[in-house]
């Protein structure tokens, strides 16, 4: 598969088999976040792999979200220095993140596994349930495993919908 179809076959899936997810294969999507780039190429953060079903329930339980549970792995992304603030006013740590964690959907992809970005959770029962201390911040959860259906075709916008050139414009 090239770059462009794995862009492509990339989907948000919110119904997995629980079939188990091979070492390698997970291997590879670990190793995808780890050598993404980040601020200061600093990494700071840390990756929790969640693969027992009691933790996997009371997460989905704490998003809310119970098809969270149905996959087999839940990777969490978690921030050790949620206060660092880039010169542009933004956290570094919710781009560091996303850098990571989009790089591992796109590993997934290649694969052939699905994942769906979770960032509605209750942030103190996810740190409860994974032991996070208080200073860091969870930032995202990523349910990985094999679609239960097929996701389907996603829908996008038009390029021309989404591009300005030289200065914003409606």
């Amino acid at each position: 598969m090239d770059f462009y179809e794995i862009i492509e076959k990339r989907r948000s899936v919110r119904s997995f088999r629980d079939d188990p997810i091979p070492d390698e294969s997970l291997d590879k999507i670990l190793n995808a976040g780890r050598l993404a780039p980040s601020t200061h190429n600093s990494q700071e953060y840390k990756f929790i792999v969640v693969q027992e079903k009691g933790k996997r329930k009371e997460l989905a339980k704490a998003a809310n979200q119970r098809f969270i549970a149905e996959a087999p792995i839940i990777i969490a992304g978690v921030s050790l220095n949620p206060q660092r603030i880039m010169n542009n006013d933004v956290p570094a740590y919710a781009m560091d993140l996303a850098i990571a964690i989009d790089h591992m959907t796109l590993a997934a992809v290649e694969e052939r596994l699905e994942t769906c970005w979770i960032t509605a959770f209750s942030q103190d029962q996810v740190k409860r349930i994974l032991d996070v201390p208080e200073e860091h911040k969870v930032a995202v959860l990523l349910p990985l495993g094999i679609a239960y259906d097929d996701p389907g075709v996603k829908s996008r916008k038009k390029l021309k919908q989404l591009v300005c050139y030289e200065s914003f414009s409606k």
